[in-house]
């Protein structure tokens, strides 16, 4: 109701300013191109207000104005834009040159610097808001991906889940790989998931469960953006100092203008609303065998249980209570008999309050499977803006509601953004400007991620295939307890599962946000080329995450990680406090010397702090009392919690010098020196300086077909600063036993530590042909990280695991393309292509001496994988078993049993998590007031590992371990031979097992195996035998990213009344994995953002998306 009151004030309000009088005015609007004609789709609006119209296909268009209206404002895709005086006329018709691309466009650069792009000697890329907030989804930044070369996008199906976003190939061993973000030339916080930026979590990679809450970057609304502009090397973020190594990514927002003097115009309202619906991708989801269930084989012939009706394993009348078949409760695999559609008595016959206490189901293969668990996601996103401009003044006030439900039951997301923005003159020399932020998100029923706790791990690892969840939901509703199917033998408690709908309505996790972001400024200028800016900005928020596990769950680590016992209830809370707050002031200059030279530049000094509180408890042995989530309510004394107080200050002064001369040549420097509170005080200041150079050629040569031609080159060095509490050595608090007492940290710090600095080369090429209807922007880049500071190994008789210190590098080089083509313009129709391509290859040059492996998931991966940094090899090395091989490469097998020979140590390469390039290609029709765009997204290379297949093939779940064999018979039949008393004699036609491909080392010599696998149970498949190697997967994906459809209701059709414009957009988005190397699951697919990629477990499938959108303007 309260929504429903605030869209009517909204609405009248708007209503009211524009029935004032108007009067209507038309044209017709052509080009200068000799050829082209009249222009249809040329947007046209009242200047200072969202009232416009658009041409129609013969380049005529119609609008009602107020009688107040001074100007009206003409754009076009490839055209300049055009501002015309009214000056009382009713007919204005225009004519709009062709823009040159690149030579006039404008960008947002480092310390929302509004450069020429033409001016720059360095890579930038823009991307308009619209192509942004077009897709509706939890975190803008995945709609980058496939649109930016260089960044690579990596998205995950966790509900609000973060994103990770690399440019250029990681830079640094153990520290944040993750963008700056900056919103309006203020840097924001986008810590990962907890207090971090690093990513994976100790409970997400083994020992419990664990929740991926997001990236804090994701709080901006995008339906705000006005533009990002991606800068990607060293050169173009060096202003930001050691912050700036990974790449910035810079958002402007959408604000007011002020209008010329004298000028008028009305408030300017808007609306958009739109819904989301998903469905899952099945090919992102198991495909399971059919044919056998419960259990893990190793009967002679596997077999049923068997117990009474009532679940007794022994009977005193076997006449009218004999034993029957049950299913094997204990064993959560599907190794077991073969389905026969006979009775069966299972988990569903052991609870009175069960609706099928003591009875049977057939034993067949689910009709309700592990798929029917989730839900239609939905997704409503609705925003409000008013906006009013005079000439003293502008300002804009939005709202924007984003509502999900989520794929798992008892999941939602809600995020509540308001933003109010402003702009004053106080007088022809003095300019305030201010933006405030206000964002409140409150998450419900997050998806676990990692091992444990997780529902989907389950259903991708761990499974019966007769189980019908349509009766555990049943069950559920019926008792609201934990009546599962995963029972002890003595029938009484859950095992190893709970039922997932226990899970999702009693073991869920709540969490909440508030925050603010915002920033007032003042500037001053004092001469017609001299400016004095002064900036105040802060960024700051509280954040609450509580987890839950119910009384009668199954028992397993929960809490704080130094407690280690299993529990089967629990309460956890972490209370996240950050604020940081920066003091900007900067000298600005620009001014002509001469008619041949200009100068441009900027001198400035940053002070910034940093405060972030993080505490942590969670109850210890349970909960006293069912149902009651607080830290009171623990069953032993409570642990000391995890606290963490920390405080970083760094003071900054930089300057940076522009010099252009006659519009085609530009040598640009920068210089940052940064103090921070995190190094040494007689070595905390540092230098990063930078150098940049542009020619544009094409104002020196006077060719008809060539529109721009600039090359571009660079250097630079940026850094990465130390930690928080790196330096000085500190005590952690044990839990009490006769009294307190402490112990010192595992970690040896190092008062002599030095930031981690980046050196970067880069050039470029910039060429567009055919005014523009051509073009294309080449980049090639190298980079070196050095003082890595990494965690170095040492003595455990020193007190110590391990010492921080500066050592290691790593480099990067690649290439990236940029394609924009116009193949086709003719009348109402046009078609544009943008194609993207890039290539980064990275490289471990050293660590310490002596040292050629760095394990970077500092807890271990189930399944007994690592990630590593291996000296010669891509950062994200993963390591395990692999088979062994005889001299020509082909697998050794065991000649007794035919299983493959493993190797001893699980420190073998067994892939890499670099992808070897990634590439995009957007295709954009329109035809009159429509338009069309699809956009495919690819990936090749990049390894990744699965240990949903690794367990999920040794519990029995995928038809690869229920097929037919080379004899035509079911590979789970038992071996058969000609001659039982003589094996060698061979096998008989009727025989079961299956042959891995390899050799025999006979008399040290290859012989091909003949030798048949026992597949009768699990031991026949996955981590029952076969090395981790077997399970690494090509990551490589092609994806129909993205298809836009939109409708602008011609302005004939609103002439009459108040509403100004209409826009109708269908959105289908995650529409098609075209190809795919991953079993079951996306590629995309993650724990979290960071560090630690290629690792795939228990995973949401992902969705196709699909979404309707109306905008209105009055």
């Amino acid at each position: 109701m309260k929504k429903l009151l605030l869209y009517f004030v909204f609405f009248v309000s708007g209503a009211s300013a524009l029935l004032a009088q108007t009067r209507v005015i038309s044209g017709t609007v052509t080009s200068s191109v000799a050829g082209e004609g009249t222009l249809p789709a040329v947007t046209v609006i009242v200047k200072g207000t969202a009232i416009g119209a658009s041409t129609d296909a013969d380049g005529k268009y119609s609008l009602s104005v107020p009688s107040n209206a001074t100007t009206l404002v003409f754009s076009f895709i490839g055209m300049k834009p055009q501002e015309v005086a009214i000056d009382g006329r009713t007919v204005i018709n225009v004519t709009m040159e062709s823009e040159l691309v690149g030579l006039d466009e404008v960008v947002v650069t480092a310390l929302g610097i509004s450069r020429d792009k033409k001016s720059l000697g360095y890579a930038t890329q823009e991307v308009k808001g619209d192509v942004i907030s077009n897709v509706k989804t939890s975190n803008f930044m995945n709609n980058l991906s496939g649109k930016v070369s260089g960044v690579q996008i990596q998205r995950n199906q966790n509900m609000g889940g973060s994103t990770n976003v690399i440019v250029r190939g990681s830079k640094s061993l153990i520290n944040s790989n993750q963008v700056l973000y900056v919103v309006d030339g203020v840097p924001i916080n986008n810590n990962i998931g907890k207090y971090t930026e690093v990513g994976v979590t100790s409970s997400q990679a083994a020992s419990g469960a664990g929740y991926d809450y997001g990236n804090a970057a994701a709080d901006i609304d995008p339906e705000s953006i006005e533009s990002i502009n991606v800068l990607k090397g060293s050169a173009a973020t060096a202003l930001y100092g050691s912050r700036a190594s990974a790449g910035v990514i810079m958002i402007t927002t959408k604000k007011g203008k002020i209008l010329a003097e004298g000028e008028k115009a009305p408030i300017g309202v808007s609306l958009s609303s739109g819904f989301t619906f998903s469905s899952i991708d099945k090919s992102t989801f198991p495909t399971y065998q059919d044919q056998y269930g419960a259990g893990y084989g190793y009967g002679d012939p596997p077999d049923f249980a068997w117990r009474t009706a009532s679940g007794s394993l022994t009977t005193n009348d076997p006449v009218n209570d004999p034993l029957v078949r049950w299913l094997q409760t204990t064993e959560d695999a599907s190794f077991g008999p073969a389905f026969d559609g006979q009775p069966i008595w299972g988990w569903y016959s052991v609870d009175p309050e069960s609706p099928w206490y003591k009875q049977s189901k057939p034993y067949e293969f689910t009709k309700n499977g592990p798929i029917t668990f989730f839900e239609k996601p939905l997704t409503f996103t609705n925003s409000v803006a008013i906006d009013k401009a005079t000439d003293f003044s502008s300002v804009r006030l939005s709202y924007t509601n984003y509502n999900t439900q989520g794929l798992l039951p008892n999941s939602s997301l809600k995020r509540n953004n308001v933003t109010l923005s402003g702009q004053w003159n106080i007088n022809k020399r003095l300019t305030v400007t201010g933006i405030a932020n206000y964002i409140l998100q409150k998450g419900k029923g997050r998806n676990a991620t990692g091992y444990n706790g997780n529902i989907t791990t389950n259903f991708r690892q761990w499974q019966q295939m007769n189980l019908d969840f349509m009766d555990l939901k049943t069950a559920y509703e019926l008792t609201h307890r934990n009546l599962t199917w995963n029972y002890n033998s003595s029938l009484d408690y859950p095992i190893y599962s709970n039922n997932p709908y226990w899970d999702a309505y009693e073991n869920y996790e709540t969490d909440s946000r508030n925050r603010f972001i915002g920033n007032v400024s003042a500037n001053y200028k004092i001469t017609e080329w001299l400016d004095f800016l002064g900036r105040v900005s802060a960024d700051s928020y509280y954040e609450l995450q509580e987890e839950r596990r119910a009384v009668g769950s199954v028992a397993m680590r929960f809490g704080l990680a130094n407690v280690p016992d299993r529990v089967e209830s629990g309460y956890i809370r972490r209370d996240n406090t950050f604020s940081e707050y920066n003091f900007d002031l900067m000298l600005k200059f620009k001014k002509a010397l001469g008619s041949s030279f200009s100068l441009n530049g900027v001198l400035g000094f940053n002070e910034r702090r940093t405060n972030n509180t993080y505490f942590s408890n969670a109850t210890n042995g349970g909960l006293l009392v069912p149902g009651v989530y607080s830290l009171q309510n623990t069953a032993s004394p409570l642990p000391f919690p995890l606290e963490v107080n920390q405080v970083v200050g760094v003071r900054s002064y930089y300057g940076s010098l522009s010099l252009g001369y006659k519009d085609f040549l530009f040598l640009d420097g920068t210089f940052r020196q940064d103090y921070a509170s995190t190094l040494p005080v007689d070595n905390n200041k540092y230098r990063y300086p930078s150098l940049t150079g542009a020619f544009i050629f094409s104002n020196v040569v006077d060719f008809d077909w060539l529109s721009l031609g600039k090359l571009r080159l660079n250097y630079a060095q940026v850094g990465n600063l130390a930690g928080f509490d790196q330096l000085f050595d500190v005590y952690l608090a044990n839990y009490p036993m006769n009294g307190a007492n402490n112990q010192l940290a595992p970690s040896k710090r190092n008062r002599n530590l030095k930031n981690e600095r980046t050196n970067s080369i880069e050039a470029g090429l910039e060429m567009a042909f055919f005014k523009g209807r051509l073009g294309f922007d080449l980049a090639l880049y190298k980079t070196s990280s050095l003082d890595q500071i990494i965690p170095l190994t040492v003595s455990q008789t020193t007190g110590y695991q391990n010492i921080m210190i500066n050592a290691g590098e790593i480099q990067n080089k690649g290439i990236e393309v940029t394609l924009t083509a116009t193949p086709v313009a003719v009348g109402s129709f046009r078609w544009d292509v943008a194609a993207n391509w890039s290539r980064n290859k990275n490289e471990v040059i050293s660590l310490y001496p002596g040292i050629t492996n760095l394990r970077l998931n500092s807890v271990n991966l189930q399944g007994g994988v690592t990630v590593n940094a291996e000296v010669g090899r891509p950062y994200g090395e993963i390591k395990g078993k692999d088979y062994t091989y005889d001299d020509d490469g082909n697998i050794i097998i065991n000649a007794t049993t035919g299983r493959p020979v493993l190797t001893t140590s699980a420190a073998i390469p067994i892939g890499n998590f670099t992808p070897d390039w990634t590439g995009g290609l957007n295709n954009s029709f329109s035809y009159k007031n429509l338009s069309l765009s699809f956009l495919v997204d690819m990936q090749k290379g990049g390894d990744i590992w699965s240990l949903d297949m690794y367990y999920g093939m040794y519990s029995g779940l995928y038809p690869e371990t229920a097929f037919i064999n080379d004899l035509g018979n079911p590979v789970r039949d038992p071996l058969v031979y000609v001659d039982p008393d003589d094996p060698s004699q061979g096998y008989a036609p009727t025989s079961g097992g299956y042959i891995i491909e390899g050799v025999n080392i006979v008399d040290g010599a290859s012989v091909p195996n003949k030798t048949r696998v026992d597949a009768t149970n699990s031991d026949a498949f996955g981590a029952g035998i076969l090395p981790q190697k077997a399970f690494i997967y090509d990551a490589g994906f092609v994806k129909l990213r993205e298809v836009v459809f939109t409708y602008n209701v011609p302005s004939e059709f609103l002439s009459r009344t108040f509403i100004k414009g209409v826009s109708i957009s269908a959105i289908g988005s995650n529409l098609w994995i075209i190809h795919k190397s991953l079993p079951y699951a996306d590629p995309e697919s993650g724990m979290t953002a960071g560090n630690i990629q290629g690792y795939s477990t228990g995973s949401l499938p992902t969705t196709r998306d699909f979404s309707f959108n109306l905008k209105l303007n009055f």
